[in-house]
């Protein structure tokens, strides 16, 4: 067995992608905590592994080569993790293809509009009914597009469960918080249920629950948001 692959990792849906991913993946990993809300992730060694600030990242020991490798930011780390070990990603480059061209929907679209969406709906400290219909709304767009391909698929990439399912999950697993509604779309529905039965991806949801952060804390929140950051 290969030394265990250090994970950077706070209770977020970015850092639940890769602990999902090591479950699921039977990896062996240790966790090095990076508390957002007190400024860990602006700490001069966390950077030289992830230099935009942003967790997760993991150090592999036995990188390609055999050398150790560092790597931030979640989709790249999971394009990694699933070509180490050969699974997660498609039998063929067309599924492969699938796989890719959602979990860029992810990161380019559903991530950063989700984020937005919790931020003005439950952390930003004044009340801009603009920034939240416009997320809010666009959030629900995304959800229909997600909708729509589970019609035809029983995961969101095709018939196997795939990195695209890791990215995707623990942001749709969010949608109360984003104040989005699921009575019109039932294979949303479907798929969140299937998520759930799968014990890999509910030890990764579940690594440090304790720890998620606490809304009322407002320094912590503007230590997490970069208020003052460059």
């Amino acid at each position: 067995m290969q030394d265990p692959i250090r994970l950077f990792y706070w209770p977020t849906p970015n850092g639940w992608k890769i602990s999902i991913a090591l479950e699921e993946m039977g990896l062996p990993y240790e966790v090095t905590l990076i508390d957002i809300g007190k400024g860990d992730q602006f700490a001069p060694e966390f950077l030289k592994i992830s230099p935009n600030n942003r967790m997760p990242a993991i150090v592999d020991p036995d990188g390609p080569g055999g050398a150790p490798v560092s790597l931030f930011e979640s989709g790249a780390i999971l394009q990694f993790l699933a070509r180490k070990t050969g699974r997660f990603y498609g039998a063929d480059e067309r599924a492969r293809l699938m796989v890719d061209q959602w979990l860029m929907w992810q990161m380019g679209g559903l991530g950063p509009m989700a984020g937005q969406a919790h931020h003005f709906l439950n952390y930003a400290p004044d009340d801009l009914p603009y920034a939240k219909d416009r997320y809010r709304n666009e959030v629900a767009r995304l959800y229909g597009v997600l909708d729509r391909q589970l019609a035809e698929t029983e995961y969101v990439a095709g018939a196997d469960f795939t990195i695209a399912d890791m990215a995707v999950w623990p942001w749709a697993s969010l949608w109360e918080g984003q104040q989005q509604v699921l009575d019109d779309k039932p294979h949303l529905a479907r798929w969140l249920d299937l998520m759930w039965s799968r014990p890999g991806v509910v030890a990764g949801r579940a690594l440090h629950a304790d720890l998620r952060a606490d809304r009322s804390d407002s320094k912590a929140q503007q230590v997490i948001f970069g208020q003052g950051r460059q």
